[in-house]
């Protein structure tokens, strides 16, 4: 592999999952007007939104079998159209099935997506030769942070669903299957990584050990826990319990939106310098420092400042524990990845619910301990994110295949 089809590869897979970052910015965004074009009962609703989340983990494990036959690439190519097609699909309805099929297949597709894009990304990184797994998240930030401006836009002027994704899909559709000309998957002209040869205990094309796997699989559950609540609870939480205003409650999301974009677009430097343990353990720290300051706040500007660590601490949680995955297993890796990609979705089936529980029953400056300690948790596993000599950058780095930009 060239050093200009890497530097390629590395593009066109960040576009890819800044896309992605848009697309479902504007599913979950709108999810009241939604509800409103399809009169979705407030019963009926939560089943819908858990669908969606189950069928990805579906996709997911399904995504897992096809590249045993396909390579990851192909997978990516053809899932992320889909996804943009079925967003449209749910904007162009008017039958509650409709939706129904629509999300469906928005779900499916998700998780196909999401694993083989996290798969292209390990396989780049270990062609690198040095962390740049951070990155691709944070192009994925960025378009959630795109995705919901447009959102926002749109319910301001008043568009119709329809309207408000049409001219996204149409701009997007043909950028993502251009760009996908250009995927790779890293690999040397003999088909090996530069990591495949005695790396990882999982050794090079070792059967896949869930047992090993499985610090790594409650990590990312955790981190989405985490992620799920603040997405989820932060507006209600500075309102209703900070007593903050309607306006002031908007604020924390995107604020936390930012500061992953942040935390991620800077977090591949900490990696080389620091190491993955370190990174992950001091993002452990400062997100549950986060959990703290917004369960203890008196007033809104300090939970505000509470979501702001947040952001930046899960920010490089996820990328890291993917990455993990790809080191563990350098011979099966993408088995690895789509496994583990399948607790994604369980942490965000789990965290919205438990944290509304936990509210309604305690208290929700009680309910936010509890990620609180789950995220602490993550400090139990950090060594599942070496060995040391599994850094990349700052004198540790591994033989790769190219020095690229």
């Amino acid at each position: 592999m060239t050093d200009a089809g890497l530097r390629h590869g590395r593009a066109s897979l960040g576009l890819s999952f800044g896309v992605q970052g848009v697309a479902f910015a504007l599913l979950v965004t709108r999810i009241p007007a939604i509800q409103d074009q399809y009169g979705i009962s407030d019963g009926l609703l939560p089943v819908f939104l858990a669908a969606v989340p189950i069928l990805a983990g579906a996709g997911s494990v399904a995504t897992e079998k096809v590249v045993a036959r396909v390579r990851p690439g192909v997978v990516l190519r053809w899932s992320q159209p889909l996804v943009l097609l079925a967003l449209l699909g749910v904007g162009a309805g008017r039958e509650v099935w409709h939706v129904a099929v629509a999300l469906g297949v928005f779900g499916l597709a998700v998780g196909a997506l999401d694993a083989s894009m996290n798969m292209l990304g390990v396989s780049l990184q270990r062609a690198y030769g040095r962390s740049i797994m951070l990155g691709f998240h944070a192009a994925y930030s960025l378009g959630g942070i795109a995705g919901a401006s447009l959102a926002w836009a749109g319910a301001r002027w008043d568009l119709s669903l329809l309207g408000s994704y049409l001219p996204v899909v149409v701009v997007l559709l043909p950028a993502a299957l251009v760009g996908s000309r250009w995927y790779t998957e890293g690999k040397e002209p003999d088909g090996k990584g530069p990591e495949d040869v005695g790396a990882g205990p999982g050794g090079a094309g070792g059967a896949l050990s869930f047992r090993l796997l499985l610090p790594l699989c409650l990590v990312m559950s955790f981190a989405y826990i985490g992620d799920s609540t603040v997405s989820n609870w932060s507006a209600k939480y500075l309102q209703d319990v900070l007593g903050g205003s309607e306006q002031l409650a908007t604020v924390p999301y995107n604020v936390y939106m930012v500061t992953t974009l942040l935390g991620r677009a800077l977090g591949d430097l900490g990696v080389r310098r620091f190491g993955a343990v370190a990174v992950v353990r001091g993002g452990s720290l400062l997100a549950a420092g986060g959990f703290a300051v917004v369960a203890v706040a008196p007033g809104a500007w300090v939970g505000m400042f509470g979501f702001t660590m947040l952001g930046f601490g899960l920010c490089v949680i996820v990328p890291q524990t993917f990455a993990a995955a790809g080191r563990m297993f350098p011979g099966n890796s993408d088995a690895a990845v789509a496994r583990l990609n399948i607790f994604n979705y369980v942490g965000f089936l789990v965290g919205s619910p438990l944290v509304g529980a936990l509210g309604d029953a305690w208290s929700y400056r009680g309910a936010m301990l509890v990620p609180m300690v789950l995220v602490l948790a993550t400090l139990v596993y950090a060594r599942a994110f070496g060995p040391e000599p599994a850094r990349y950058g700052g004198g540790h780095e591994r033989p790769h295949t190219a020095d690229v930009g």
